[in-house]
């Protein structure tokens, strides 16, 4: 019973950095497999329905921007112009 002033340590039992990581990397990916699973895949059909939506917008945002380019170059040409005279 006497504590002779010398502090009896136990080892934690603390895992070594290198279980841990381990530990941590399959949990990693057993989480991912279980997202993946909740997925919900889109129907072809619906999929080519989406395809055809982005490049409509694609092409209709392509035509915006080529006619305000034109517009600024001939804009900027005109000035151009006036500033030569």
């Amino acid at each position: 019973m006497a504590d002779n002033g010398k502090k009896t340590e136990k080892k934690a039992d603390k895992p070594n950095a290198l279980v841990g990581f381990g530990k941590r990397t399959v949990k990693f990916f057993r989480d991912c497999k279980g997202e993946v699973k909740k997925i919900v895949w889109p129907t072809p059909k619906a999929a080519l329905k989406n395809t055809g939506v982005v490049l409509v917008t694609i092409a209709v945002l392509g035509l915006f921007v080529f006619a305000l380019d034109t517009a600024f170059m001939n804009l900027l040409s005109l000035v151009m112009d006036v500033a030569k005279v």
